[in-house]
């Protein structure tokens, strides 16, 4: 039975008894689980003494000895003193979640790489309400402009941030190129990947709320020739969900929206594009698109952005690592 033993270890056990041997050897066993046990415990305790100061802290912003009950639905749905930092915000949904969100009392970081369209977003932000607004141009396909855009605001990291921004490019899946691919990946997956990760580490224990925006080809892919855009928006998804585990004992909040057919000025180009150039595919799939979506119409940009002000918000307390559909029940079909 000492056959499994270092000869060391054999030479000892044989000197003593059979029954003290196996006696030591249950103890060593015992102590061990007890050892391992205690560990586990350990590991718990830490993990609720963190949850517990995060709740603490919110507490404390909420106000002391106020339950959530008791906060009245103007309040909670307010993000008065808070900063968002929201991507792609030159037009479409973007802009959208920049005038809800500044309507909302927020401060704004707003960012594209659309200098014109971006500019137009802050005058409007800023003649309609009252906030702090700065716009950023950057290229959220070269990580050191990201890194850059952190480096200028530390200190003063945003309480939300918004991974609104990306691209989509028809192409054939046997045409994509190594270019293509790069651009998509860069923009679409890659960039909010970094992004989360500096809000995140600069954000640290003070925690935070994190959106991204998905879309519904991700999940039920039906426009042809997007495979590598499909690809990257399901990778948000991913991202999401595993963030929302990892970081939720921190205090952040992370969920995603699935975005469906939104009539942003991209789609409208899409549009016109395909009845000037007679594509009849694109016609096609547009028609098919109406047939099955039980609302029969496309969705405004606005109805995202207060999806995206629930989830900022408090009211959105105890939502977290959510894959949010706002796609007029196109999923459900």
């Amino acid at each position: 039975m000492f056959s499994l033993l270092t000869p060391r270890a054999s030479s000892l056990f044989t000197s003593l008894d059979e029954s003290t041997a196996i006696h030591i050897m249950y103890a060593n066993i015992y102590f061990g689980i007890q050892l391992i046990s205690l560990m586990m415990w350990c590991e718990i305790y830490v993990r609720i003494s963190s949850i517990a100061l995060s709740r603490l802290r919110l507490n404390r912003e909420r106000g002391s000895g106020a339950s959530v009950m008791s906060r009245p639905i103007n309040e909670l749905i307010s993000l008065r003193g808070r900063r968002a930092l929201i991507t792609g915000a030159a037009s479409g949904i973007g802009r959208a979640m920049a005038l809800r969100f500044a309507e909302a009392g927020a401060s704004l970081y707003l960012v594209d790489i659309n200098e014109a369209g971006l500019n137009e977003t802050t005058n409007e932000v800023r003649s309609r309400f009252s906030v702090d607004v700065s716009a950023y141009r950057v290229d959220l396909s070269r990580k050191r402009e990201i890194d850059a855009l952190w480096d200028s605001i530390k200190g003063k990291e945003p309480d939300i941030l918004v991974n609104n921004a990306g691209i989509y490019e028809f192409m054939d899946f046997l045409e994509v190129d190594e270019e293509t691919l790069e651009r998509t990946l860069a923009v679409n997956l890659k960039s909010v990947f970094y992004m989360c990760q500096h809000m995140i580490r600069g954000r640290g224990n003070r925690g935070g709320v994190i959106i991204n925006i998905g879309s519904i080809e991700s999940i039920l892919p039906f426009a042809r020739n997007l495979v590598h855009y499909d690809m990257s928006k399901m990778g948000i998804i991913a991202l999401t969900r595993a963030l929302a585990k990892e970081y939720g004992p921190m205090g952040f909040r992370i969920n995603v929206i699935i975005a469906g057919g939104i009539n942003t000025p991209g789609v409208q180009r899409l549009r016109q594009e395909a009845i000037l150039k007679l594509r009849i595919d694109v016609i096609r799939t547009g028609i098919e698109y109406f047939m099955r979506i039980p609302l029969k119409r496309l969705g405004d940009p606005d109805e995202v952005a207060r999806v995206a002000l629930f989830l900022a918000s408090d009211m959105a307390s105890y939502v977290h690592g959510a894959a949010i559909p706002v796609d007029g029940g196109f999923l459900s079909a």
